[in-house]
C-alpha cells in the first residue's frame, strides 16, 4: 500500500516535531533500561523485585513509543493510510493494554516501596504484604495483563482506517490515523467512564502510596538527622531513602501527565465531536511519561540499590 504524503502548515509541523522528540528520547532511553537489567540479569542470574517490575515498566512504555509515539508522529508528518482496518484495531488495542499496564505498574512499583521501607512495627498488613508480594509477583504481574487485556478489547469493535465519505460522526475519537465512532451516546460515555474509572482507581492508589512514603522519609530524616552522612553503617538505608525518592518523583510526574490526560478524556467526553487538538494533546501528555521515566531510570541508576527483602 503506498503512503500519500501532504504538505504541513506550521501548527502540524509543531505536533510533528513535539512526538518526534517524545519517540527519539523515549525509545533509547527505556532501551537502555531494559539492557540494563538484562544485563544485570546475565551477571547475576537474578533480579530483585523492584527490578522486576522497573523492567516490566521500561519494556511496556518502549512498545507504546512504537504503537502510538511513531504513528502520530507520522501522521503529523503527513503520511495517511498508515494502517487498514484491523491494523487500527490492533494498535489500538496494544495501545490500551500498554497505557493501562504503564499505570497499574507504576502503582505496583510505589506500593512496593511503600511497603519495603515501612518500619519493622508496621501493621499486620504492610507486614504480610512484605512477605508475600516479592514470593507472588508473577502471579499479581500476570493478573495485571489479564486485567488490561480484558479491559481495553472493546473500544477496537469500532475502530476503523476509514470514514464513509471521510465524513467523522458523532462521537468519534479522531487519531487521524484511525477513528472509533461510537453508534451512540450511551456506548460512547459508558466506555469513557470505564476507562477514566480504572485509570483513577490505580492513580488514586499510588499517589497515597507515594504520600506514605514522604512521611516515612520525613520520619526517617528526623531520626538521622544528627548522625553523620559517613557513618556506613547507615549506607544501606541511604541507598533505600534514595530510591524512594526517585520512585517518588516518577508517581508525581505520572499523577500530574496522567491528570491532564485524564482531565481532558472527561472534557471530550461531554462533547459530540472530540476535536483533534485536545486529543494531540491528550495523547501527547499519554506518552510524555514514556519518555520522562527512560531518561529519570538512566539518570539515577541508584534505583537499583533498593535492597532485595
Amino acid at each position: 500500500m503506498k503512503h500519500r504524503v501532504i504538505t504541513m502548515d506550521r501548527g502540524p509541523a509543531v505536533k510533528a516535531a513535539g512526538f518526534l522528540v517524545l519517540t527519539v528520547i523515549s525509545i533509547p532511553a527505556n532501551l537502555a533500561v531494559c539492557s540494563a537489567f538484562l544485563c544485570s540479569f546475565l551477571a547475576e542470574g537474578k533480579l530483585m523485585t523492584a527490578d522486576i517490575i522497573l523492567c516490566h515498566l521500561a519494556l511496556v512504555n518502549l512498545l507504546v513509543a512504537f504503537v502510538r509515539s511513531i504513528p502520530q508522529t507520522l501522521a503529523a508528518f503527513g503520511y495517511q493510510n498508515l494502517f487498514d482496518d484491523l491494523g487500527c484495531k490492533l494498535s489500538l488495542l496494544c495501545f490500551r493494554i500498554l497505557r493501562g499496564l504503564s499505570i497499574s505498574l507504576t502503582c505496583l512499583l510505589s506500593t512496593y516501596q511503600a511497603v519495603l521501607i515501612a518500619p519493622a512495627s508496621s501493621k499486620l498488613l504492610l507486614a504480610l504484604l512484605k512477605l508475600k508480594l516479592p514470593q507472588y509477583l508473577l502471579l499479581l504481574l500476570f493478573l495485571l495483563y489479564l486485567f488490561c487485556g480484558v479491559t481495553s478489547v472493546n473500544p477496537i469493535i469500532f475502530t476503523v482506517a476509514y470514514l464513509i465519505n471521510n465524513t467523522i460522526p458523532p462521537y468519534t475519537f479522531n487519531l487521524e490515523f484511525c477513528f472509533t465512532p461510537y453508534p451512540d451516546y450511551p456506548t460512547f460515555i459508558g466506555q469513557g467512564f470505564t476507562n477514566f474509572l480504572r485509570d483513577f482507581i490505580f492513580i488514586v492508589l499510588m499517589a497515597v502510596m507515594s504520600a506514605y512514603i514522604l512521611i516515612l522519609l520525613y520520619r526517617h530524616s528526623q531520626k538521622v538527622k544528627h548522625i553523620r552522612s559517613s557513618d556506613r553503617g547507615h549506607s544501606g538505608a541511604r541507598a533505600e531513602t534514595r530510591a524512594s525518592q526517585v520512585v517518588v518523583t516518577l508517581v508525581i510526574l505520572y499523577v500530574i501527565f496522567f491528570g491532564v490526560d485524564n482531565a481532558i478524556w472527561l472534557y471530550s467526553l461531554s462533547t459530540v465531536r472530540v476535536a483533534v487538538l485536545l486529543s494531540d494533546i491528550r495523547i501527547f501528555f499519554a506518552t510524555l511519561y514514556t519518555s520522562v521515566f527512560g531518561m529519570r531510570s538512566v539518570d539515577d541508576l541508584a534505583i537499583k540499590n533498593i535492597p532485595l527483602l
